[in-house]
């Protein structure tokens, strides 16, 4: 292994911190710390905009909370790499660096198992659903959401359209004073090229049919398997999203242990400039 050269071959104006790595560095959080800011007031804002009853409802599965989550830490992370690659500050720079290699390696852990324990993953894919599904009146982020999958992927319900009796609107119970009873919502049913009036309720009474019958009207299927049939087609796609996801984390690691590298290379030459102007017979 090559020796670094001695110190004393340095001036006194030398800094091994190099203020392409610094700035680079900075730049590069300053740009996700803004995006964290925005998801925040963007999380923020849909709260607010709930009305009170609505925002206590199902505080699990909102998309705005998960949205303010991910901005709060985000900007949290990105605050010790913008702070630490300015002031040059070791302890701030080795926090930003091990949160994202905590990230990193939960999303890859993530990704194994997930492939490795697919069923399992269909199985909590299936209970995140459901419990979509029971709240879907609770929350109009979650019911646009939800609207959105079933037209999408032109499907209804978790397993079938008859998972929609799980909801206390849709649910099939003779005693169910709703007028949604027996029903699926409008985001399953089948449009003709031709249709020049919308019939909002298209999905009236859906559940009492069978599927041959129900199946003229609306999309019978359930949302898990053309989620799955959807991922086995876009494998590519998934593939390039999560290394586009790895990449910044990867740069962020790797500009912050050679801006680390290089303060602590700073502080060595400080000490021996020091040690040595005190030292009358160097």
């Amino acid at each position: 292994m090559a020796r670094r050269p001695a110190v004393r071959e340095y001036g006194e104006d030398f800094s091994f911190v190099s203020p392409v790595v610094k700035y680079l560095l900075f730049i590069f959080n300053m740009l996700f710390w803004v995006i964290s800011m925005v998801m925040i007031s963007i999380g923020v804002y849909a709260r607010v905009m709930k009305h009170a009853e609505a925002a206590m409802a199902c505080l699990a599965v909102d998309p705005a909370v998960m949205l303010m989550v991910i901005g709060v830490l985000m900007f949290l992370i990105t605050f010790c790499g913008c702070i630490g690659s300015v002031r040059e500050n070791i302890c701030l720079l080795q926090t930003f660096s091990i949160c994202l290699t905590i990230i990193f390696l939960l999303q890859l852990a993530a990704g194994v198992l997930g492939f490795v324990f697919s069923d399992k993953a269909r199985g909590k894919v299936s209970e995140i659903i459901n419990n979509a599904i029971i709240h879907y009146r609770d929350d109009l982020d979650l019911q646009n959401l939800i609207d959105y999958g079933q037209q999408e992927f032109s499907c209804c319900g978790g397993i079938s359209y008859k998972d929609w009796s799980q909801n206390m609107y849709f649910n099939c119970t003779p005693d169910n004073p709703s007028r949604e009873r027996c029903s699926v919502p409008y985001s399953c049913c089948l449009h003709p090229k031709d249709e020049a009036v919308i019939n909002t309720m298209c999905g009236q009474g859906m559940q009492d049919l069978d599927y041959l019958k129900a199946g003229v009207f609306i999309n019978t299927n359930g949302c898990i398997d053309k989620l799955v049939n959807w991922i086995h087609g876009n494998l590519f796609l998934l593939g390039g999203i999560a290394l586009g996801l790895a990449i910044p984390q990867l740069v962020g690691i790797l500009l912050s242990q050679v801006l680390i590298n290089q303060i602590k290379d700073q502080i060595e030459l400080q000490r021996y400039n020091l040690q040595h102007r005190s030292d009358p017979w160097s």
